[in-house]
């Protein structure tokens, strides 16, 4: 029997949870591949996300978090350090690498906000669906017929 790993789903996408959940269920997988830096996707409401990065190391002017379209980038490049400022590490075991990555977001998902705090990025995300597309209920109630009964004549 074949088996699925959906966690690359997981990780880079945002409001497709359901049908993630889903194809899971039915597949059985429980992938738990990590990757650079190490972040968690979190609901923290009906039509609200957070994205939280591990970026110890990083300060804000290192971090770029950039949303087009439907793809969230965050990037973060150490800036180099100058001769008067380089350090002899014995061991480095705080990983300061450039790296990139990439969120699909589903559409009506939006950046709301972007905070880096105790070597944390969390990212607000919201889904705010426009008035149109949501569902509405549609009232039901009786209209008189517009059809004239006609009158037999008395013979």
């Amino acid at each position: 029997m074949r088996t699925f790993d959906l966690s690359p789903f997981y990780r880079s996408t945002i409001g497709f949870d359901r049908v993630f959940n889903l194809l899971d269920t039915v597949a059985g997988g429980e992938g738990q591949a990590q990757g650079y830096p190490p972040y968690n996707i979190e609901r923290t409401g009906e039509n609200d996300y957070r994205i939280t990065m591990a970026v110890a190391g990083f300060a804000e002017a290192d971090l770029n978090v950039e949303a087009r379209q439907n793809t969230l980038t965050v990037k973060g490049e150490k800036q180099v350090e100058t001769d008067a400022e380089k350090t002899d590490y014995l061991y480095r075991g705080i990983a300061a690498r450039t790296f990139e990555r990439r969120f699909q977001l589903a559409d009506h998902v939006e950046v709301k906000a972007a905070n880096l705090e105790n070597g944390l990025l969390h990212i607000d995300l919201v889904r705010d669906i426009p008035d149109a597309m949501k569902p509405r209920s549609i009232a039901i109630g009786r209209t008189q017929s517009s059809a004239r009964q006609i009158e037999q004549a008395a013979a």
